[in-house]
């Protein structure tokens, strides 16, 4: 995967690269991120000119707090979690119940995401920061196409060391102050360990066989999954 300066936006990278077999995912495909509410022209200028398509998987609260720089180009909501994002701190949930209640709770919509990755020239898919509801759905969409193991944990845990370092230390004062700055807290607004990503991606394995055994259980259809396949490896 390669990390990309698109000032204004934090977290920007293309997975193109990644092993698939013998081939590569395509560059160009499949881009991720953070929101972009704080894009600039040269940020909004390399959109215009690189992605056909916007996934942005943030819920109201988030998109009216920091609403999208970008008008013009196609963007889909599908807000994946049933309930706020301020639920899993109150409640002390970990990233493990996290992304297991977005496989268990939000199959549609990740759906509708493997969709727009698949018949779209490029997708930009996006959350808050780019880590967990990202994270998740890029894995899966990397998953069914066959790409190697190891290669997308490693895109997933890279984002930790992708978020800016004021922005940590910002929702850590936040959380300090209200007596949120559990392990668990901390993990999900900081974290993206390895091991998480890998023990999600086995459980789907262990429940459905593989990652493409999960989307069509979903609903995604043979045809689709040919699609995303096109699209991502050609």
């Amino acid at each position: 995967m390669t990390v990309l300066d698109v000032p204004g936006v934090a977290n920007f990278r293309d997975v193109g690269g990644i092993a698939v077999g013998n081939a590569r995912v395509r560059d160009g495909v499949l881009f991720r991120s953070g929101q972009l509410a704080g894009l600039t022209d040269a940020g909004s200028e390399f959109l215009h000119s690189s992605v056909h398509h916007i996934v942005d998987l943030r819920d109201d609260m988030e998109v009216s707090s920091e609403p999208s720089a970008i008008r013009d180009i196609p963007t889909t909501r599908l807000p994946l979690f049933v309930g706020s994002v301020a639920s899993f701190f109150t409640e002390n949930a970990g990233l493990t119940e996290m992304y297991r209640h977005l496989v268990d709770q939000a199959g549609p919509k990740l759906v509708d995401a493997m969709r727009i990755i698949g018949s779209s020239p490029s997708t930009l898919v996006h959350c808050t920061v780019g880590k967990d509801r990202t994270g998740v759905t890029v894995a899966l969409a990397l998953s069914a196409v066959g790409a190697d193991r190891d290669a997308v944990i490693d895109d997933y845990a890279l984002t930790a060391s992708l978020l800016p370092e004021e922005r940590n230390r910002q929702v850590l004062a936040y959380m300090r102050s209200r007596n949120l700055d559990t392990p668990n807290a901390i993990e999900l607004a900081t974290a993206s360990p390895a091991p998480v990503m890998r023990a999600l991606l086995a459980a789907i394995d262990t429940e459905f066989g593989s990652a493409i055994g999960y989307l069509r259980a979903q609903g995604l259809s043979d045809a689709e999954l040919e699609a995303l396949g096109e699209t991502l490896v050609g």
